[in-house]
């Protein structure tokens, strides 16, 4: 191994050095400074005679007289069942007082793509609790669902609820011996401290964190930190699932403050920028992350994925977003209206989209009126959503009785359905049965979208019903 004492120059989170030899992209080095300090970087390019090397810690205390060393391999992210129960920073290494991890194995943080002949179709459910979510837009397993937040909602409880309520149905009846084990790896990237105090709080208070691996990127670690955490995340989910059978869900927050660290090093390295200043090569590298969602023919485990981004200034537009959008299959939209209005979590659902769930529901998965009921529900919402326009103009007064209806169903499916709190877990059941219950609220024949049988079987004359009572007890 050779030491060179030939840096050239340093710019933000970069270092130059002259070379004599041909050095690997991505490979690991050591810099080690004047007072004995060992910083670790990685290369970013290599070209004839001249290297630039990204320094995780930053690049304080780095001179023309500090040495690096290549270390002829790229980052490897050290893997064991052991790591479920831990907290790391964002560059893998231990932050919860706990015993230094023996690792089974040490895995390339970059990973190897999934062949997509191997790839087997995501169809099986995972229940969040969240009646948004699993009745409206339901995720399944190997599915990449992002959340598109904006600045200063609430997605990070929504985050915490998922991570705490996320199960696989049919491995809680059953039999453990052939299925598999459900764990959740949680990233967070760019945070700040407070945020971080009020993740591990409630991951400890709700005893989340014996089946979470939770990795922390604070907002002033190092930027070049950011762009290792997720892969760190993903190699560990991806030997839990792979090699350990675990269904794993992945929660990525957030992924804007990633997006940030890619620009701000593009900038260092006097990159041409592409749209609003973020590289060019932003989709490859989002798709690098997201496309490592997914499950393998012939094994057991998956990896679920629901990366979280706010989108600067509530734009769907932007490049994050954007982009986001066209690799992932959908996406859950936070609503900042239903927000002021005091809904917890406040997911609108008609611009929400989850591309796999049809695949996802129906008898044998969920319920066999799950697809009917969803679609009625979006159908009798969107109506209602026209005619609060309307009434702004005409007054409710002008509309007819079944308008009226429709308006009322809208009020009720955001106080009734969407709204549960951050703490409320209910099961797919339980989801149906309120979406039965406003669905009676309408005349049978405006129900044009669910079989007539499961009208019969599940409908309910509510209303009639307590007028009945009402008069007998008069």
């Amino acid at each position: 191994m050779k030491e060179y004492q030939t840096i050239t120059e340093i710019s933000g989170p970069l270092v130059f050095a002259e070379v004599d030899e041909p050095v690997g992209y991505d490979e690991i080095v050591e810099i080690e400074t004047e007072d004995g300090r060992t910083l670790r970087g990685q290369v970013l390019e290599s070209s004839e005679g001249i290297v630039s090397i990204q320094v995780f810690e930053g690049t304080g205390g780095i001179d023309r007289n500090a040495s690096v060393r290549f270390l002829g391999e790229t980052m490897k992210m050290p893997v064991t069942e052991d790591l479920l129960g831990r907290v790391l920073d964002g560059s893998g290494n231990p932050i919860d007082g706990g015993p230094e991890i023996v690792p089974d194995e040490r895995h390339d943080i970059v990973g190897e793509a999934i062949n997509p002949y191997s790839r087997e179709y995501p169809e099986e459910f995972i229940q969040t609790g969240v009646s948004a979510i699993d009745g409206m837009n339901t995720l399944v397993r190997g599915q990449k669902l992002p959340i598109f937040s904006g600045s200063g909602l609430p997605h990070n409880e929504l985050a915490l609820q998922i991570a705490r309520q996320a199960t696989v149905p049919e491995e809680e009846e059953g039999d453990d011996e052939d299925g598999s084990e459900f764990a959740v790896i949680f990233g967070a990237m760019g945070i700040t401290a407070e945020e971080a105090n009020e993740f591990m709080q409630d991951f400890e208070r709700t005893g989340a964190l014996e089946r979470s691996v939770v990795f922390m990127n604070l907002a002033d670690d190092p930027a070049v930190e950011r762009q290792v955490t997720p892969r760190l995340v993903l190699t560990t989910a991806e030997y839990l699932a792979f090699e350990k059978d675990y269904h794993v869900l992945v929660i990525l927050t957030d992924m804007t403050n990633y997006c940030e660290a890619l620009r701000e090093i593009g900038a260092a390295r006097e990159e041409v920028p592409g749209r609003r200043g973020y590289p060019g090569y932003m989709y490859t590298d989002l798709a690098q992350l997201y496309e490592r969602a997914g499950r393998i023919e012939g094994r057991e485990g998956s990896v679920t994925q629901i990366p979280i981004l706010t989108m600067p200034g509530d734009d769907d537009t932007h490049p994050i977003p954007d982009l986001t959008g066209y690799i992932t299959e959908g996406q859950i939209m936070m609503d900042r209206d239903l927000n002021s209005q005091g809904i917890e979590p406040p997911v609108n659902v008609l611009p929400s989209l989850s591309r796999l769930m049809d695949d996802g529901i129906g008898e044998g998965l969920t319920r066999e009126d799950h697809g009917d009921v969803s679609d009625q529900m979006y159908a009798a919402y969107a109506e209602g959503e026209d005619l609060r326009d309307l009434v702004n103009i005409v007054g409710r007064e002008a509309l007819s009785e079944r308008d009226n209806k429709f308006l009322d169903f809208a009020d009720r499916f955001e106080t009734e359905f969407v709204q549960q709190g951050y703490d409320t877990n209910r099961s797919i059941e339980e989801t149906l049965e309120i979406g039965w219950d406003l669905l009676s609220m309408l005349p049978k024949e405006a129900l044009n979208r669910i079989d007539e049988d499961l009208i019969e079987e599940h409908y309910r004359e509510e209303e009639d019903g307590e007028e009945a009572e009402a008069v007998s007890a008069d």
